[in-house]
C-alpha cells in the first residue's frame, strides 16, 4: 500500500482493518489440503498433528511452541512425499475457494481503511489468494518458506512415510472441555502425545528436513500479535482504530492486544478459542456483514460498533446512518429474511454462540476444515 499523504488522512479519522485469510476470507484450510492431496492419509495425519498443535499451545502450554507451529511440524513430511515450492503455488492457485461475498468485502475496505492480511497459512497460498481477490501482497503477513532448499535422500524420505502413516492411524485426540494439563486427557490420548513428542522432539532431530521445524517460523500466536504491532508502526494508526477479524487459535494473542489497545475484535464464524478473545462473534454464510462493520467502525469507531450490536435489527442498521444505501441494498438482497447473527460475547451467551459458531463454521467451510483449530 503507498502511505504517501497518510498524516492528512489520519486528521479525517482513517482507521485500518486487519483479517486473517482461512476463516474470514477464504473457506479453505491450505495445509490441510496440501497434506489431503500429497501425504498417504494426509487428511488423518493432518488432524492428529493440529490437535496435537492444540493440546501444545493451549493445554500444555510448551514452552517455546505457538499455536499454528502445526505448519513447520508437517513441512518435513510433505518434502519426503516430492512437494516443491512450485506444487505447492500451483496446488494453492487452483483450490481457492473464497467465502461468499470476500472478494467484494476486501475490494470494498480498501476504499476507506488500511487493510493488511495476517495469516499463519504459507506464502504461497497467500500469494494466491491476493491475486484471486485483487489485495496488495505488500499489504499481508505470513509463513515464509523455501521448500526447495532442502534436499532428501531416499531412506530420509522412507522414514518420514513410515512416520506420517504411523501417526494417521493413532486417532485425533479429544480435548476435554476445561482442560487444563496433559493428565486432563484420557490415558489413551496421553499416550498419542506422549508418542508424538517422541516422534517430533527426539526421532526426527538428526534429519535433514529437521532443519524445517527448527528454522520456519510460522505467523500464529505472539507472531501474529507482533505482526498488528508492525502495522501500527508502519501506519501510524492506533489500536483504538483497528479492527481485526479472525476465527481461529492462532488469532487468540492479536485479539487480545487489539481489545486491550481499546480496537474492535471481531471472531468471523470463530471456533471456541477465538471466541474465547474476541468481543463480537459474527455467524454468517456471507461476509457482507463484515462489509457493514467495516464501514460503521470506520465512520463512528468503537462506539458506533457497540450501538449497532445493541439494536442488530433491519431498522437499527438504517437508524445508525452510517451504512451506505449501495451497501445496504446489497446487505438486503443478501439476507432477505432473516440477519446473520452479530453479538458481543458475555459469559453468559459464550456457549451457545459457540455452539451456533461452529455449526455455520463447519456449514460454510466443510465438516474436517471446519472442525479444525
Amino acid at each position: 500500500m503507498d502511505f504517501d499523504g497518510l498524516e492528512e488522512a489520519l486528521g479525517d479519522g482513517w482507521r485500518q482493518f486487519i483479517s486473517n485469510a482461512e476463516g474470514p476470507i477464504t473457506r479453505n484450510d491450505n495445509a490441510f489440503e496440501l497434506c489431503a492431496e500429497f501425504i498417504d492419509d494426509g487428511a488423518e495425519f493432518f488432524k492428529v498433528v493440529s490437535r496435537y498443535d492444540d493440546i501444545l499451545a493451549d493445554v500444555v502450554q510448551r514452552p517455546n511452541y505457538k499455536a499454528g507451529d502445526t505448519l513447520r511440524l508437517i513441512l518435513p513430511f510433505l518434502r519426503a512425499y516430492g512437494v516443491t515450492d512450485s506444487s505447492m503455488l500451483e496446488f494453492s492457485r487452483k483450490n481457492i475457494l473464497t467465502v461468499p461475498g470476500a472478494r467484494k468485502t476486501m475490494r470494498f475496505v480498501q476504499e476507506f481503511m488500511s487493510p493488511f492480511v495476517i495469516a499463519t497459512s504459507y506464502e504461497h497460498y497467500i500469494t494466491a489468494v491476493c491475486d484471486a481477490i485483487g489485495f496488495p501482497m505488500e499489504n499481508t503477513y505470513s509463513t515464509a518458506l523455501e521448500m526447495d532448499s532442502v534436499k532428501i535422500d531416499g531412506w530420509e524420505a522412507d522414514t518420514l512415510k513410515r512416520l506420517a502413516r504411523e501417526i494417521a492411524a493413532m486417532g485425533t485426540p479429544r480435548i476435554p472441555e476445561g482442560a487444563k494439563a496433559l493428565s486432563d486427557l484420557s490415558p489413551q490420548d496421553q499416550a498419542v502425545v506422549h508418542r508424538l513428542d517422541e516422534i517430533f522432539w527426539e526421532e526426527m532431530t538428526d534429519l535433514s528436513t529437521y532443519q524445517f521445524i527448527l528454522e520456519v517460523n510460522p505467523v500464529g500466536g505472539e507472531e501474529k500479535a507482533s505482526a498488528v504491532l508492525d502495522i501500527r508502526r508502519r501506519t501510524g494508526i492506533g489500536l483504538e482504530d483497528t479492527c481485526y477479524v479472525g476465527d481461529s487459535i492462532t488469532d487468540a494473542q492479536a485479539f487480545q492486544l487489539v481489545r486491550e489497545g481499546g480496537g474492535l475484535t471481531v471472531a468471523f464464524n470463530g471456533n471456541e478459542y477465538a471466541l474465547r478473545e474476541a468481543e463480537y462473534a459474527v455467524i454468517s454464510d456471507n461476509t457482507v456483514v463484515t462489509s457493514v462493520l467495516a464501514e460503521v467502525f470506520h465512520k463512528a469507531g468503537v462506539e458506533g460498533i457497540s450501538n449497532l450490536v445493541e439494536e442488530w435489527t433491519p431498522e437499527g442498521i438504517h437508524r445508525s446512518g452510517a451504512v451506505n444505501e449501495y451497501l445496504l441494498r446489497e446487505f438486503e438482497r443478501t439476507f432477505p429474511n432473516n440477519l446473520p447473527v452479530v453479538a458481543r460475547i458475555t459469559p453468559q451467551n459464550i456457549k451457545a454462540l459457540t455452539r451456533q459458531s461452529l455449526a455455520c463454521r463447519r456449514s460454510v467451510r466443510g465438516e474436517t476444515i471446519g472442525s479444525l483449530g
